[in-house]
């Protein structure tokens, strides 16, 4: 399946699941069948991720469609380029990740969100976490910037931390 083939199969997937959410069906078992669910793994996301993605969506009117495409495709592509398709088998916990209050350079919650980016492109989310969560949202929109961007940055970065904390605070300008 090439990739407009897919992501209009996402956005349907997305309309489904906006649908589902509005008739109630509030949980992942329910709002995506078998063929769902199966097409979501295929391109890196998790029954559970569309459903904080649309949830989250419904509740607070973001992430968009768009959003949550984007940030799939880099997880798609980083999962083929730099993962072979070979997932690792593992999933990072909350009780892994930094604290919200933790700090780099006096920016809270950026050490988590990179962390949560990393755990992201590698496919290590469990259930209780969300890369782009109701935290992540409001944080990046103060550094101004977005949650694919964000994502592709980190990708980007590799293990240098340093370099996405400046183009974090470049981003930032005078907020930080």
């Amino acid at each position: 399946m090439n990739s407009q083939e897919w992501h209009n199969q996402f956005k349907k997937v997305w309309d489904g699941a906006v649908q589902a959410w509005k008739d109630g069906r509030q949980s992942p078992s329910a709002m995506f069948g078998t063929e769902d669910a199966l097409f979501l793994t295929s391109v890196g996301c998790s029954r559970q991720e569309m459903f904080d993605f649309v949830d989250d969506s419904q509740h607070y009117g973001e992430p968009d469609l768009q959003t949550a495409l984007e940030v799939t495709d880099i997880r798609f592509r980083y999962f083929k380029e730099v993962m072979d398709g070979k997932p690792t088998g593992k999933e990072i916990s909350m009780d892994n990740l930094p604290a919200k209050t933790d700090s780099v350079d006096g920016i809270e919650w950026l050490p988590r969100l990179i962390a949560k980016a990393r755990a992201k492109l590698r496919g290590e989310m469990n259930a209780d976490l969300m890369y782009g969560c109701g935290g992540d949202r409001p944080f990046l929109a103060k550094m101004n910037m977005t949650l694919p961007q964000f994502l592709q940055l980190t990708w980007d970065s590799g293990s240098d931390d340093r370099r996405i904390i400046e183009t974090v605070k470049k981003h930032a300008g005078a907020t930080v």
